[in-house]
């Protein structure tokens, strides 16, 4: 008889019965279809199919939180949905493929929220309807988190800016049509930041993939520079040197998706180890009878259950308009610890199988650590913990 893993998942009293029949009718199913029998395949061509866009598009993955004049989806939808949808893009095993999907929900919310009339009929509808795609080049070769202190500038020209510099690290970069770009325009600090939709296809832009990674092998990871290119001051998102604050007003998004996809590979992890454990015969009995073992499950629910307990409240805080920054930092580390614990005690508990490439386990081992630097690692979520506090 097949476990029912979900009878273990924390039962919340945030989730209504449209939130599991968006997990249960739509997610899901599009993930066990159109991307687990192929991750794989993706993985060893380091290379994501570009129809998977318009598929998941079509499901309806990328709409909530939008507009609905421009294609999105707002009446009936909150960020519980949007949590959902990160936790089952990460039941696939593989961060590369919710990095390049969940893209669009850093690189478009600035325009969204930020840009003009103008901007917003241009870009989001197609970015909506998988016909383009867009990225946020924040982070530069000298620096990630510190985003007071980027050195990418912009100049006025008559009726353009003239942008020069270069971003590292960018998910979707070496295909994104649209890049959501910081850019200096003003003195030192946050006060000369300004954030610029930059077209993908201007002439001064070129790309190099930075080359193989620990993890994340199917997401292509971008290096941009930007020589002499001339931007239309149409696309500046906001006002000129105000930029910094669509910036932050993306970083609890930013922060609590990570979570939620951090989540669901720590219960693919715990499922997956647990199905092994109950079919694995050891000493004359299924491995998941031995009382160590048991220990071992104990622990990783616990860990689980106490992160989706707190990223439900930060979700419910948002829904408020109370989200607290402190609370969305540390629970990130909370996530990322949690999913460091649930990998290392899954390939304990697999043993040998969970060191063979096409394991979810091994894959999702490996890419740890980038969920602890993603979105702000673990030292500066810490930091920034701690200065909200007022120590």
């Amino acid at each position: 008889m097949k476990f029912d893993f979900d009878s273990l998942i924390l039962k919340s009293p945030f989730y209504t019965e449209d939130h599991q029949q968006w997990r249960e009718w739509t997610v899901r199913p599009f993930v066990e279809k159109e991307i687990i029998p192929f991750i794989n395949e993706w993985e060893k061509n380091e290379s994501i199919p570009d129809e998977l866009w318009p598929k998941a598009a079509k499901a309806g993955l990328f709409q909530i939180g939008y507009p609905e004049e421009y294609g999105g989806v707002k009446k009936g939808t909150d960020i519980f949905h949007i949590l959902i949808t990160a936790e089952e893009l990460a039941r696939s095993g593989s961060g590369g493929v919710y990095a390049s999907l969940s893209v669009q929900s850093i690189g478009l919310p600035p325009i969204s929220n930020f840009g003009s009339d103008e901007l917003k009929n241009e870009v989001i509808p197609k970015i909506l309807a998988g016909e383009k795609r867009i990225c946020l080049a924040i982070t530069e070769p000298s620096g990630g988190s510190d985003v007071a202190n980027i050195k990418t500038n912009a100049f006025k020209d008559g009726d353009h800016y003239i942008v020069n510099g270069s971003k590292t690290f960018i998910t979707d970069g070496l295909k994104s049509d649209w890049l959501t770009t910081a850019v200096r325009t003003g003195g030192e600090g946050v006060n000369g930041v300004s954030l610029i939709a930059i077209p993908g296809n201007l002439d001064g832009i070129t790309r190099d993939s930075v080359g193989k990674k620990q993890g994340w092998w199917c997401s292509d990871t971008a290096t941009i520079y930007f020589e002499n290119v001339k931007v239309p001051i149409k696309y500046l998102i906001g006002n000129e040197n105000q930029g910094f604050k669509p910036i932050v007003h993306n970083f609890n998004n930013e922060r609590i998706g990570i979570v939620a996809a951090c989540l669901g590979a720590s219960r693919i992890c715990f499922e997956d180890a647990l199905t092994w454990a109950k079919e694995r015969i050891t000493f004359s009995k299924p491995l998941s009878k031995h009382q160590v073992i048991q220990h071992k499950f104990a622990e990783m629910l616990r860990k689980i259950n106490a992160t989706q307990a707190y990223m439900d409240l930060c979700g419910w805080q948002m829904i408020n308009g109370t989200t607290d920054a402190a609370d969305i930092s540390m629970l990130k580390v909370q996530a990322t610890l949690t999913l460091e614990f649930c990998a290392r005690e899954a390939s304990q508990i697999l043993g040998g199988i969970s060191y063979v490439r096409d394991s979810r386990i091994e894959r999702i081992y490996r890419e740890v650590r980038v969920m602890a630097i993603g979105g702000g690692s673990e030292e500066i979520m810490r930091d920034l913990s701690s200065r909200q506090m007022g120590l």
